[in-house]
């Protein structure tokens, strides 16, 4: 699980995603170095034996402001530590052994999420009614990511079982990684996949709605050609001409490099006896 996960990060940072920190270009005040060391840092938190998911994400949130003094990973926590659950229970496919990790989530484990969330200072967090991070949690963490799923891709997640890492990630991963692509490539060509698709949560926010609309929009310009079994026409320069051009602007898609690397992480599971 440790080394899949750290994989599965170190990967993410090594492909190209326009708008985040990776290894052709720091941004938004942050550096590979910083995401690197969270990644080392909590990776053997999160295959620890014996901790429930709440304490995996509070204790690995704790160790990422110690190592990076920011707000990282935040994302990617909450998307493995119910991966790194279902990893150390026998039987069934991931999936399934994820669907019953999600069930059994508890109100301590929204409490300990709610306390980490606090912690990590996303940006563009705000208030909400019922399941607020702010105040002391009163439903399951299930119950809590229902609530926030229309407006927070991560939380789709959880009340959907993780189907866009699932159903299109992990699938999506294997077509690309088959027909020859690379591992920087194909995380790549995901990476635009759901960035084209969706408008990122992130971004949504933290500049509204209209401009993540317009990100959308940007990124299908270079989704031309998405067969695998075609010419791989998204070049590092098309890539790295959008990369500076939303960090110019201050617009990272942080939610969309996350749920890449959760499609990482549970392609690499998958892989395992």
């Amino acid at each position: 699980m440790a080394g899949a996960y750290r994989a599965a990060c170190h990967l993410e940072l090594r492909a190209l995603k326009p708008g985040n920190v990776h290894i052709h270009g720091d941004g938004h005040g942050m550096t590979v170095a910083q995401f690197a060391a969270s990644a080392d840092a909590t990776a053997p938190i999160l295959a620890q034996p014996g901790l429930s998911v709440g304490e995996r994400i509070f204790q690995a949130v704790a160790a990422t402001r110690t190592v990076a003094g920011c707000n990282t990973n935040l994302g990617i926590l909450l998307l493995a530590a119910p991966l790194a659950q279902a990893a150390q229970i026998e039987g069934g496919t991931l999936r399934e052994r994820l669907e019953h990790v999600l069930a059994s989530l508890t109100v301590a484990d929204a409490e300990l999420t709610f306390r980490s969330i606090a912690l990590a200072e996303p940006a563009g967090l705000g208030r909400v009614e019922g399941a607020d991070v702010h105040t002391p949690a009163r439903v399951t963490l299930l119950a809590a990511m229902r609530e926030a799923q229309d407006r927070d891709r991560i939380a789709r997640q959880y009340a959907t079982g993780f189907a866009d890492v699932f159903e299109t990630g992990v699938p999506f991963l294997r077509r690309w990684l088959d027909a020859g692509a690379s591992y920087e490539h194909a995380t790549e060509r995901l990476f635009i996949e759901f960035l084209a698709t969706t408008p990122d949560s992130h971004v949504i926010r933290k500049y509204g709605r209209e401009r993540a609309e317009w990100l959308r929009s940007r990124a299908s310009e270079l989704r031309e050609n998405t067969g695998p079994d075609r010419a791989f026409t998204l070049t590092r320069s098309r890539l790295a001409e959008l990369d500076r051009e939303l960090k110019y602007n201050g617009v990272n898609p942080g939610t969309t490099a996350d749920i890449v690397v959760g499609c990482l992480l549970a392609f690499w599971l998958m892989q395992s006896p």
